[in-house]
């Protein structure tokens, strides 16, 4: 086993018009962060599992099998009849950017609890990666900072992505507090520019030698949007551009996406994070970015990772 991740896995309903009266029609999509990241992992070729829950409902069916569709272990996965799967009902705007609402409360992916985890997927993997969202509630919080502990004790290498989603906490001073300590467990962090001017008012620049400085992080990729990436570890420092010249339609999961795909190419160098060269991350972010790029073309998290040769042609072109 390559990567295992714990956390969401949930219905991404996107709108995709709009009635008389102002009401969106909604498409239903599979997503949920870690889902997103391990689909971008297992569609360029690595083996995957999610740690997670779902209800025992029509939605929670649906995702299972789309798991195991797109090649993801499901053995992990808990279905549950006292909880219902998590929905989150995604509005865009023009320029395809995001605003979330949840019903969520709870959710099956906040109730998982550290005795339903298969500790054993853990122990098979290199990479153990997590996010925030399993952190906003418990018992997942619990759950996931004990499974956390878990992989790090068995020397797995830890990936994080905050991915923050401000309506999912009961207060700012939590969030910030959850996003620190998973950034004091992570190897390899993948976080937006928001996020670091969320927690520290600083510049994309600033955030990932801030990142580095005060964590034990060993590589760090500040994702920017249509401004591109910026990648450090104590190496190298440099950017990489986003994909230009497309029609972006959908941007969910594309964080998720690049953070899959930025991992599957650290993998594939045969490396550890903190030492790859300067041309080694500028070929990973590079690939990263354009595989998110792609996935903006298209609507959905899961359903929306571009292959191995879109990509390569893609960057042969540019």
């Amino acid at each position: 086993m390559d990567v295992v991740a714990l956390g969401e896995l949930l219905i991404d309903f996107t709108c995709v018009g709009t009635d008389a009266d102002g009401y969106p029609t909604m498409a239903a999509h599979p997503g949920g962060a870690p889902a997103n990241f391990l689909a971008a992992l297992t569609k360029f070729g690595a083996k995957t599992a999610l740690l997670g829950k779902v209800g025992t409902d029509t939605f929670g069916r649906l995702l299972t099998g789309t798991l195991r569709t797109a090649g993801i272990e499901t053995r992990g996965l808990v279905a549950a009849d006292d909880v219902f799967t998590t929905l989150a009902f995604v509005t865009l705007d023009e320029t395809g950017n995001r605003e979330f609402a949840f019903s969520r409360k709870p959710g099956a992916d906040t109730c998982i609890t550290y005795e339903e985890l298969d500790l054993s997927l853990i122990d098979e993997t290199k990479v153990f990666h997590f996010g925030t969202l399993s952190l906003t509630d418990e018992p997942a919080r619990s759950t996931t900072q004990r499974a956390v502990a878990y992989a790090k004790s068995k020397g797995k290498l830890i990936t994080y992505d905050p991915n923050l989603r401000i309506p999912l906490w009961k207060d700012l001073d939590t969030a910030k507090e959850q996003i620190i300590w998973g950034l004091e467990q992570a190897d390899v962090v993948k976080i937006s520019d928001e996020e670091v001017d969320f927690l520290w008012g600083l510049s994309p620049e600033e955030g990932a030698d801030y990142i580095l400085k005060n964590f034990g992080v060993k590589l760090v990729f500040v994702t920017c949007g249509p401004n591109g990436c910026i990648f450090k570890n104590q190496n190298a420092c440099g950017t990489a551009p986003s994909l230009e010249g497309i029609p972006v339609s959908d941007t969910t999961g594309a964080g998720d996406i690049f953070g899959g795909s930025a991992l599957w190419k650290v993998l594939s160098l045969g490396k550890a994070p903190g030492d790859l060269s300067e041309a080694e991350l500028r070929e990973v972010t590079t690939f990263a970015c354009t595989a998110a790029g792609l996935s903006t073309t298209r609507s959905g998290g899961i359903s929306s990772v571009p292959s191995y040769d879109e990509v390569m042609e893609r960057m042969a072109r540019a």
